[in-house]
């Protein structure tokens, strides 16, 4: 497995289902902007710490194609969430970030719920990690579990409506032309009638931690449910702007005290 070709799979599904993304990157082409899929600073991938879909399960096919563990692991305690990232196998591509939601931690229903859906899964998919990390759901969805696991954790229920895919992909602000940093990105992007994350102010982090970011709210969707279709809240795009340490070397890693609210780009709005 070629990590381009893999990668592709994941930007492909994004940019058809996602439709702020292939507007957001057409406006930064369109300002002359030179970037690519393979040019952002990382993707972002959602699941669950059950051990048949876990991080060590969903990263397999990123190992095998070059990408390494970073040393850095991230803990969310009021989410329940724990993450960790993966570096590229050249330094011009994405890392990867990737969270699981920590089963054990929540009321038995939602384990319930989850672990129901995780059974529903082919074996030729479990199998197939390849497959997996981007085939979306293989259950029926209710969306009176929807709003259970809503009740619960907004991070469950997403993942019940989306399943396995690119939470979101983050344009690397530092290769910019036509930006400087997060705060134009997010006036831009007011121009144009998208809603910014504000949680905790627009801006997450800053030099002082060596990394910044910001991001759009995700867009609602019609998802279909069992009962019909439902507008719910989907994928978002993040912008991410790294700044040097001491030595001059771009950090590498993420500030669990900023992820923690860009995970909440996906909370209805």
């Amino acid at each position: 497995m070629i990590a381009a070709e893999y990668l592709k799979q994941f930007w492909d599904q994004y940019q058809a289902e996602v439709p702020a993304a292939k507007t957001i990157y057409q406006l930064f082409l369109d300002r002359g902007e030179d970037i690519t899929f393979l040019s952002h600073d990382h993707l972002a991938l959602r699941t669950l710490n059950d051990p048949r879909v876990n991080i060590d399960a969903i990263m397999q096919p990123f190992l095998q194609s070059g990408y390494t563990p970073s040393e850095m692991t991230y803990d969310f305690p009021v989410k329940k969430l724990f993450a960790r990232h993966y570096e590229p196998p050249t330094p011009d591509m994405p890392k990867v970030f990737i969270s699981e939601l920590l089963l054990e931690q929540f009321s038995h229903n939602l384990q319930r719920i989850l672990t129901a859906c995780i059974d529903q899964i082919p074996d030729s998919i479990l199998n197939d990690p390849i497959k997996l990390a981007h085939s979306k759901t293989h259950w029926a969805l209710n969306f009176s579990a929807y709003e259970i696991l809503a009740a619960e954790s907004e991070y469950a229920s997403w993942f019940y409506a989306y399943g396995f895919r690119a939470n979101h992909f983050a344009i690397r602000v530092n290769q910019l032309r036509t930006f400087k940093n997060c705060k134009e990105i997010n006036d831009f992007l007011r121009t144009k009638g998208y809603k910014i994350n504000e949680e905790n102010g627009e801006l997450k982090g800053g030099p002082d931690v060596l990394l910044e970011q910001s991001s759009i709210m995700a867009e609602y969707a019609n998802v279909e449910f069992i009962d019909g279709k439902h507008k719910i809240p989907s994928c978002y795009y993040e912008f991410t702007q790294r700044f040097p340490d001491k030595a001059g070397v771009l950090y590498p890693g993420f500030v669990a005290a900023s992820a923690d609210k860009i995970f909440e780009s996906t909370n209805k709005h």
